[in-house]
């Protein structure tokens, strides 16, 4: 199974999954238009988020970060005046340092993934979306920024005005991503912001035509009119999308056969219809590890189902 992954809402899924498919059927390509350099380093948090799920070092309470990581090097950067602009671990820092490294001594960020989850003894494929340059920007009032400015230093509070993916037409697709998508007929897209954390991989050139001949089952990761966690419904409208289930599934319906929505949501499936694909409520908010197996369950389900 391919699954695409962004923030914390695809990995809490990817924590269910694990418990009923071995690790060698699993490959996440994730979204890499959220990286930045930091103080010399590449942070890459998607990318980490699901190295630190495999390896069973992800701190469960903010699904960020390294479990009972320290601060030092932040806090000392921070008692010399340096601003970094992210709050960045020790521990979590060497898994920067040593990709940096890679990267700087001529691998790919493909390569030095691999090299990755060689290190921590992951046997699942986790796959950059691309080894290119990509950048999603954020238009607001106050100017366009990187959106890791946006979230985590202006908090998501600044009114969005538009999206910029920048870099996106002109990156490839990686030849890893490439096999996966010869080897596996089924693609999960994870409830994960659809506008920046999906939206960057959706739009990689050829990346559409290559999900129109599989089988395509996405969750939402709206409830209603407004998002789980983040900021998707203030993207989405920026793009001119509804803020709803219905929104998220019309976004992707030009390659979409199967969609989960939440059981609170009042969306009516008929509208799901509508677009071309069938739909199935659950319970989507996963809450505990218990309530992320039982939606990876039906998302099994559904696949046997779709044969």
């Amino acid at each position: 199974m391919i699954i695409f992954s962004g923030g914390t809402g695809t990995p809490k899924l990817l924590d269910g999954l694990r418990e009923f498919l071995p690790p060698d059927e699993l490959t996440i390509v994730v979204n890499t238009a959220e990286d930045l350099w930091v103080s010399g380093n590449l942070i890459s948090p998607d990318l980490d988020t699901v190295l630190y799920l495999f390896s069973d070092q992800i701190d469960r309470k903010k699904w960020w970060g390294i479990e009972s990581d320290t601060f030092r090097t932040h806090e000392r950067m921070q008692e010399l005046g340096i601003d970094e602009g992210m709050k960045l671990g020790d521990r979590d820092r060497s898994t920067h340092i040593i990709r940096s490294n890679l990267l700087r001594g001529g691998a790919t960020l493909s390569e030095a993934t691999e090299k990755l989850t060689s290190l921590f003894n992951i046997g699942a494929k986790i796959l950059p979306m691309s080894d290119d340059h990509v950048s999603t920007y954020i238009e607001t009032p106050e100017g366009t920024m990187h959106f890791q400015d946006f979230w985590v230093g202006k908090h998501g509070e600044p009114e969005v005005l538009g999206v910029d993916i920048r870099g996106v037409s002109d990156a490839s697709i990686p030849k890893k991503v490439f096999e996966a998508f010869e080897n596996d007929e089924q693609v999960l897209i994870g409830p994960s912001n659809p506008i920046t954390s999906i939206g960057p991989i959706i739009s990689l050139p050829g990346m559409k035509d290559l999900l129109k001949k599989k089988k395509v089952l996405a969750l939402s990761p709206i409830i209603g009119n407004a998002p789980v966690s983040g900021p998707a419904g203030k993207l989405m409208q920026a793009c001119g999308l509804e803020v709803s289930s219905v929104g998220v599934a019309e976004y992707y319906q030009d390659f979409l056969d199967a969609f989960i929505f939440d059981e609170r949501d009042s969306a009516d499936e008929y509208a799901f219809e509508k677009i071309g694909c069938r739909a199935s409520r659950a319970d989507t908010l996963m809450t505990s590890r218990e309530k992320s197996m039982e939606l990876a369950e039906i998302v099994l389900e559904i696949f046997d189902e779709m044969g």
